[in-house]
């Protein structure tokens, strides 16, 4: 009997929620990609030994949040970005010259589909990323990414508008959150009008770290 094909699944990892909900502050900008003071909800992954790497950095802590962090590129065959998480710039493309926040070598090393209303050439970058711009919809864009993925999975990085179009069509197989301890005040909730969450997702997974904790959704299987 011939093997059957494992399903790609949509997956959402490493994803930092304040303990008020949000995922990102007001005011976003150039000098402030989580708005303003909102990347204090990402200091439990910039201590760890996995980030460190990414950046070129030695040292970092191992343990829970490395382990979490590490495993959240397992299998990761391509990436679905919303347009805020590639970068500030607002409506039409001015010019190209805005090529993403993390310089020549991106981190994701795959195919990225960024979503968007304004189409823009594919932009090749170091290390085996590509950004493609996607105007016809999110699952147009995740069509395209499963395909560039070649059987493995497809990382929804977000943000968190992204997320809730993905949770509300239920398109999403599993969630990793990162629930912080830090309060926002405002900015982009995660779960605002996704009223299936409760009927389509069980909570599989928690675990407390010394900073955070990690708590893993997944689809429920109908019967």
């Amino acid at each position: 009997m011939a093997e059957s094909t494992k399903k790609q699944k949509l997956v959402v990892r490493g994803f930092a929620l304040s303990l008020d909900g949000f995922s990102s502050a007001s005011g976003q900008s150039l000098e402030s990609p989580f708005g303003n003071g909102g990347l204090v909800i990402m200091e439990w992954a910039f201590q760890t030994r996995t980030m460190k790497t990414m950046f070129g950095q030695e040292g970092g802590s191992t343990g829970i949040d490395d382990s979490f962090l590490a495993k959240g590129f397992d299998n990761i065959g391509a990436n679905i970005l919303g347009r805020n998480m590639f970068g500030p710039v607002r409506g039409p493309w001015p010019d190209e010259e805005w090529k993403g926040w993390w310089g020549p070598n991106p981190p994701y090393h795959s195919p990225v589909f960024v979503v968007t209303h304004h189409a823009r050439a594919p932009l090749p970058m170091g290390g085996g990323t590509t950004f493609h711009f996607v105007t016809d919809g999110i699952e147009s864009a995740l069509q395209q990414a499963f395909a560039a993925a070649e059987g493995k999975d497809v990382r929804l990085g977000g943000g968190a508008t992204l997320v809730r179009q993905y949770l509300k069509a239920g398109l999403i197989d599993e969630l990793h959150l990162v629930m912080t301890n830090k309060l926002l005040g405002s900015g982009e909730r995660l779960f605002d009008g996704t009223d299936n969450l409760a009927r389509d997702y069980d909570c599989v997974e928690t675990v407390g770290s010394e900073t955070v904790t990690h708590v893993r959704l997944a689809k429920r299987k109908r019967s």
